[in-house]
């Protein structure tokens, strides 16, 4: 299975990149598209209709003002999907968080903090490994060299200012 990351806008693509960088980390395929909620609810609609027959495993939905587009997609298909908040300058993304976080009962949409692209695609790996080991070893690997990385910091650090 593969992972849908879904922009409102190309002003969202730094965000999306922090995703993109995860994904290929993990070597899990990907496919980007722009897709409005509100200029182009149809083909949002579409999208979404049709995503688990592209075999797309998660959604990443990446908005900010009134985010809308997670829960867009989240009300067209089954496919687990992730929002991912966006800051803007006016009211620092806390719209958007709200937005994406506030969805009613039955139209779940996963969200993650604001400008948390990252955090996306790790999450979105997580959900597809539960139906691929070789996924799940990954990020057993994963975590492993993160806890290793603070392990040489703490002891770095202990060296420099324990005497």
């Amino acid at each position: 299975m593969k992972v849908a990351i879904v922009l409102g806008s190309d002003s969202d693509i730094k965000i999306a990149e922090k995703s993109i960088e995860v994904l290929n980390r993990l070597g899990l395929e990907f496919d980007i598209n722009i897709i409005s909620a509100h200029r182009t609810p149809e083909r949002a609609r579409e999208f979404a209709m049709t995503a688990r027959e592209k075999n797309f495993g998660v959604i990443i939905a990446i908005a900010g003002k009134s985010a809308a587009l997670a829960g867009v997609l989240a009300a067209h298909t089954r496919v687990p999907v992730i929002g991912v908040p966006v800051k803007s300058d006016d009211l620092g993304g806390m719209d958007a968080l709200l937005s994406t976080a506030q969805m009613p009962p039955g139209v779940p949409v996963a969200c993650v903090a604001i400008d948390g692209g990252a955090n996306a695609a790790w999450l979105a790996a997580r959900i597809l490994a539960l139906s691929d080991e070789k996924l799940a070893e990954k990020l057993e690997s994963e975590a492993a060299n993160m806890a290793l990385k603070v392990e040489n910091k703490n002891n770095e650090i202990k060296q420099r200012y324990n005497k």
